[in-house]
Formats: C-alpha cells, structure tokens, sequence
C-alpha cells in the first residue's frame, strides 16, 4: 500500500511538472519562477518513486517474492533510472547560470521529448502493474472470468490510458505553448493602452510600438536564455 500511494502521487506531480508551462494562468509568472516549480515538482515525484520502488523490493524480500523478474519490473526500473538522469541533466543544463545558451538549444528537444517519454513509459508501467497484480490476486473466480473486480480495474486501466492522452494532448498542441516572455510584455502594455484615455490611444500606441522594437533587438537571446 506504501508503494501504490508512493507511486501514484509520484504519477500526479509528474503529470503536473509536465503541464505546468501550459497552463494559462501561470503565463504571467517569470519563467525562471516556473523553472523552479518544474524542477521542484519532479524532484518530489523522483523521490516518492524511488521510495515507493524501494517499499516493493523490502515487500518482495520480506514475502520471499523474487524481484525483477516481470516486464513490470524492468520497465518500471528503467523510468526510475531515466528520470533521475533527466532530472540531473536538467538541473545542470537550464538552471545553472553559467550553461552556454547553444548547448541549452542542443539538449531542449531532447530534454521535451525525453520527459513525455518517461510519462508514456509510467502510465505504461502502471497498466502492466494493475493487470499482473490481478493476475496474481484473483483466484476463484480467476481473472480469466472476469469477476467485478477485473470489470472494475479494466474500467480503471482504460481512464488511466485516456488520462496519459489528455495529458500528452495538452504538452504537444501548440495553442497551449507559454507565450515567449516578450510577448507577454507585449500584450500587457497593449493592455494598459486600452484601458487609458482614449484621446492618447495612438500616442500610447506609438510609444508601445517603439519600445516593442527596441526589445526584439535581443529577442532571440531572451527567448534562448528564458527557454527549459
């Protein structure tokens, strides 16, 4: 029960790392803020994996229950292992003050595709998880026969799997992408032109205008530097 409590919030705030950047009210916050929130969410759910792996292998050694022996197992262990790699390169890559800029654009995709990997690879484990654990528990009636209780984690299996699509579905459309920080800056200033007196609307307009200009002269480089 510690490993599947362990486990299962381990899955949400991974789940809540991963869409942190997409959620629109959090657009308005520094995007070094939200670093620190990416980094802390998945630095927890690393660590309650790894303590929910570590209460499987005691219950298995306690139950004289052979380890790593099921595909479960492995690919389970592999996403443990993948994760605290990622979440090391991540840290030294793009929170670090002295990385180089090309080398963050170089390790970015990776970085992207590497982490929605791991979370397609944990919402795998966790449907292997719940089908051998019934396999194994259900007895008379076998799972083969479908009892309530195999309905009833089919049910659970097929809401998980829909859960990991809307998930995915979320962290790859474009239209839930953080706005670049120059934008954002952008929209706030036309924001408060609109709300001032209508009779300077187009001075306002023209200020905004020039000072947008001056601030894409280092737009690349402000959007490579504010990029995870």
């Amino acid at each position: 029960m510690k490993a599947l409590g362990g486990y299962r919030q381990a899955c949400l705030l991974k789940t809540s790392a991963i869409i942190v950047y997409r959620l629109p009210w959090t657009w308005k916050c520094s995007k070094f803020l939200m670093k620190l929130i990416h980094a802390g969410l998945n630095t927890i759910a690393l660590t309650l994996a790894i303590i929910a792996l570590v209460a499987v292998f005691d219950f298995h050694n306690a139950q004289k229950i052979p380890n790593m022996y099921s595909l479960h197992s492995w690919i389970g262990l592999i996403a443990v292992i993948f994760y605290a790699v990622q979440l090391v390169l991540g840290f030294l890559v793009f929170l670090l003050p002295f990385t180089p800029v090309s080398l963050r654009a170089i390790v970015m995709p990776i970085h992207v595709y590497s982490g929605l990997l791991i979370f397609g690879t944990v919402i795998a484990t966790a449907l292997m998880g719940i089908t051998e654990k019934l396999i194994f528990a259900l007895k008379s009636p076998s799972y083969s026969k479908s009892p309530e209780e195999a309905i009833f984690v089919n049910i659970l299996g097929v809401l998980i799997l829909v859960f990991g699509a809307i998930v995915l579905w979320i962290a790859t459309r474009p239209d839930w992408k953080r706005p670049l920080e120059q934008n954002l800056k952008i929209h706030e200033h036309s924001g408060e032109a609109s709300d001032g007196n209508t009779n300077n609307s187009n001075a306002m307009e023209i200020s905004s205008e020039a000072a947008a200009r001056k601030r894409n002269l280092n737009f690349d480089e402000a959007g490579q530097r504010s990029t995870m």
